[in-house]
């Protein structure tokens, strides 16, 4: 019946990967992948020799999961990964999971990084407990979320790209008020970049910083500043 394995991978730093991991992905038959390209790069870096990749991502998963199953099936151990981070933690990979539960194949897990749980846990907010939102709607769809989430009193965590982050954080100070935020740019790579303050503060450093690149990961506290 084959075996599946979710698989941890560095977020930025390829060094941030377990001993478990590597053993997982060089013993593995087959890996499905959320971009292969990705993928096999931190293959070749380790040298994990020539793996058969298959690619299953969040555009494709509906249409390729019948097929993805027969391969785990067809296969003695299948390792499930992403771009960057944990599989299925806002990333594709959930409805295959659960499909092989169903399937009553064996899934088993090799825990990594996560730029979540890596983010809040370097803000210094209270990480006890938290909302993860993922990538956040736009417009009207954004509007409504933050009038649904408005009374959490702990932390709350999501992703943003470059250029929507300054108009993200507009919306939220209109709802919230100028609450303290922390921004992480670029976790663990080369060009890591972090910012605490009150939401005006960011917004005044990204109006004067200029262009704005890389992954971004942001962490709203809704203690509110008197």
């Amino acid at each position: 019946m084959g075996k599946l394995v979710l698989v941890g991978t560095p977020i930025g730093n390829l060094e941030d990967i377990t001993l478990r991991a590597l053993k997982i992905l060089k013993e593995a038959d087959l890996i499905i992948a959320e971009d292969t390209r990705i993928t096999l790069k931190l293959i070749n870096h380790y040298d994990l020799g020539k793996k058969e990749l298959f690619s299953f991502n969040e555009a494709s998963s509906e249409r390729k999961i019948d097929e993805a199953i027969n391969l785990i099936k067809n296969h003695n151990l299948t390792a499930l990964v992403t771009d960057a981070g944990m599989p299925v933690v806002a990333d594709p990979g959930f409805n295959l999971v659960d499909k092989c539960w169903k399937e009553r194949i064996e899934v088993d897990i090799a825990p990594g990084p996560s730029a979540v749980t890596t983010a809040l846990a370097v803000s210094g907010f209270p990480g006890s407990k938290f909302l993860s939102l993922g990538f956040l709607p736009r417009d009207k769809k954004l509007r409504r979320l933050l009038k649904e989430i408005k009374e959490i009193n702990y932390p709350i965590v999501f992703f943003e790209s470059p250029n929507r982050i300054l108009k993200t954080l507009k919306e939220i100070y209109e709802s919230f008020g100028d609450i303290d935020i922390f921004i992480a740019r670029e976790i663990t790579k080369i060009y890591q970049e972090f910012f605490k303050g009150t939401i005006t503060e960011g917004i005044y450093l990204l109006e004067n910083k200029g262009e704005v690149k890389g992954e971004l990961t942001v962490v709203i506290s809704t203690t509110r500043r008197i």
